[in-house]
């Protein structure tokens, strides 16, 4: 089995909140008063750092989904379900977790090489995918592993 870990920089505060509320509508068919609560939730956000008692101007925040409440990691999820059907098109599985993402191919030991183009074609459509929705992969922390027994890795 091939395993592909990849990882998102920055992923929460990168989500697009008009192209997350065109989704909810569009592919899940949230409208009326629960899409006027969500918007109301996801806009007109802002912050003020401080540190060692000094307060940062206030900023507006245009991208992100809030990863430490309640909604934001549904929201998140609800926003990059688009990537499970990329995976699922190549016959290559997956899971995630928030930002991180496991991508595996299993073959026989014969077949590396199919498994391996097979792979990496996801992850080059996944990363397409990821930079159209203002995501981006880190590429510094993505690893590919070959896992099986020691004959089959040979």
């Amino acid at each position: 089995m091939l395993l592909g870990l990849l990882d998102m920089s920055a992923a929460f505060d990168t989500v697009d909140r008009s192209i997350l509320l065109r989704r909810l509508e569009v592919s899940y068919g949230i409208t009326g008063r629960v899409l006027q609560w969500l918007t109301s939730f996801l806009t007109d956000r802002t912050q003020v750092v401080t540190c060692a008692g000094t307060q940062s101007t206030l900023q507006s925040l245009l991208y992100d989904v809030l990863q430490w409440s309640l909604l934001g990691p549904l929201l998140f999820v609800l926003y990059f379900a688009d990537v499970i059907k990329i995976a699922a098109n190549h016959g290559v599985c997956m899971d995630a977790y928030a930002d991180d993402i496991q991508t595996y191919a299993s073959c026989k030991a014969s077949d590396q090489q199919t498994a391996t183009s097979r792979l990496l074609a996801c992850v080059a459509d996944i990363e397409t995918w990821l930079s159209s929705n203002r995501l981006k992969l880190n590429a510094n922390k993505i690893e590919f592993i070959w896992l099986g027994t020691r004959q089959q890795r040979s």
